[in-house]
């Protein structure tokens, strides 16, 4: 406290009262120390911008099978597997984490933090699941789709689409005729234009 408090009258502004809260004499050294100042209410107002800020920014887009393991337990959960059996997880859940974008000292610890930050951000704020691509396949000399029938679950059956065009009107749940990539990559298909499904189809 200052000597100049003193002069600090009950309807003094905050600017006022912070002024000659660290006003010794020198007014450059006072000058010097409000510089940044601002009002209690602008600080506040500063605040709750940078929370909507950061509730506005994307959720990080996961893969399927990591939306499934962060959904299949707790925070505390998900951290004990991550550190206490990390060995014992699917490898593909484990080399997703280990691949994960990162910016800083390459050491162990701190890809570890990063991941487990990682992990505590999706479970705390939310995460995307990413759609896969879905594609029709139209077979180029008959212009035909290929579909399969989902009524078959034990086997795969696949047969030439001849019903309404599937890119112009809905087609029911018995037959299935849009693939990922992953799918079609393990069928053995013959000459087929890929039709990207666009979002909403």
């Amino acid at each position: 406290m200052t000597s100049f408090t003193k002069l600090i009258k009950p309807d003094s502004t905050e600017l006022e009262r912070y002024f000659l809260s660290v006003y010794t004499g020198n007014l450059w050294d006072a000058l010097e120390k409000i510089k940044d100042w601002h009002s209690p209410e602008h600080i506040e107002k500063e605040v709750q911008m940078k929370l909507l800020k950061l509730q506005q920014q994307a959720l990080p887009v996961v893969p399927n099978f990591i939306g499934e393991w962060l959904a299949s337990n707790n925070l505390a959960g998900l951290l004990d597997e991550w550190y206490c059996h990390h060995e014992d997880m699917s490898s593909h859940i484990r080399e997703y984490f280990e691949r994960l974008p990162y910016k800083g000292p390459n050491n162990l610890s701190e890809m570890e933090n990063n991941i487990v930050t990682f992990i505590t951000r999706a479970k705390l704020d939310g995460y995307q699941v990413e759609k896969p691509q879905l594609f029709y396949l139209r077979d180029e000399l008959t212009g035909q789709f290929l579909a399969k029938d989902n009524q078959f679950k034990d086997k795969d059956r696949y047969f030439f689409w001849t019903g309404a065009d599937p890119l112009t009107h809905s087609i029911g749940t018995a037959w299935k005729l849009t693939f990922t990539q992953q799918e079609i990559d393990s069928m053995e298909t013959g000459s087929y234009e890929l039709m990207p499904v666009e979002d909403g189809e």
